[in-house]
């Protein structure tokens, strides 16, 4: 996964204009116009780097001479003590900046950390991690940006590239096979199509139509194997997407069922800022 840099840089001077407001009275009333600095971007704790990008633009922005040096990618792993990036410049831009260009590399790097675990939890099962749209408001594609930077893969980026078929659809339509036949009614659609199941008649169901992949929505480890048991009876290769309540605890378990995909919203939505600071000399 790619970012547009017109959308780094538009998320960027938005949390610029947030901060900065009319200026940053405290930088402009204490150092002097013209002062070079030389600044070091330090690991606090172990984990995986994301958002070099945001914080390059975020000085940048502020003053298109500021050089900013990566010593690493997005998506690299960085131990207590090492050194993430460099920064050199006008004194008054990097003390400005350096909020926003925290809170992205930081932010960022936390939901990278929590989705490598979860990845390194599934090593040596073919199961997947998914991210899910479980996000912070106008941050989804960063945030799905760190989810892949961790090795997770991207479900859905919205409501508009994928069907997926919830409780609350099937509740209105009057059941899972009602809500199925509305979405096949004219043949299948130009996009992949998910169902949400919640038991085993719904699945028997939801495995009858072309569907591209059927969630199992909080499924137990053992409820999984039956799903696998139920499908292969009825011959079909349907991939399953196990979600709710699913933790680095439990992962394991859930993927040598031999389930395809297990989505987790916790990687963005509850995901711990890594420790990073920005070291001034």
């Amino acid at each position: 996964m790619e970012l547009p840099k017109d959308y780094i840089c538009n998320v960027v001077r938005g949390a610029l204009s947030e901060d900065i407001g009319e200026g940053d009275i405290t930088t402009n009333s204490i150092v002097p116009s013209g002062i070079k600095v030389r600044g070091e971007f330090l690991a606090k704790s172990n984990g995986v780097i994301c958002g070099l990008s945001f914080a390059e633009i975020a000085f940048r922005v502020l003053d298109e001479n500021i050089k900013f040096i990566p010593n690493i990618n997005d998506g690299d792993n960085v131990t207590m003590g090492h050194i993430i990036a460099t920064v050199e410049g006008e004194a008054r831009a990097i003390l400005s900046a350096e909020r926003t260009a925290l809170n992205f590399l930081t932010h960022l790097s936390g939901i990278a950390t929590l989705t490598r675990k979860f990845v390194d939890a599934v090593s040596g099962t073919k199961t997947k991690i998914l991210d899910t749209r479980k996000t912070t408001p106008l941050l989804r594609l960063a945030e799905k940006y760190a989810t892949y930077c961790g090795g997770a893969q991207n479900h859905r980026i919205g409501l508009y590239d994928m069907i997926l078929v919830k409780d609350n659809h099937i509740a209105i339509a009057g059941g899972i096979k009602n809500a199925l036949d509305k979405i096949y009614s004219s043949g299948k659609p130009k996009v992949p199509v998910e169902v949400e199941v919640t038991d085993l008649k719904q699945l028997e169901t939801a495995l009858l139509y072309p569907v591209d992949r059927i969630m199992l929505d909080n499924f137990s480890v053992e409820k999984v194997r039956e799903a696998i048991k139920l499908r292969n009876k009825l011959g079909r290769n349907i991939p399953f997407e196990c979600s709710g309540g699913i933790t680095l605890e439990n992962i394991r378990a859930y993927a040598e069922t031999g389930v395809e995909y297990i989505s987790v919203g916790a990687i963005t939505h509850s995901a711990q800022a890594l420790d990073i600071s920005l070291e001034i000399s």
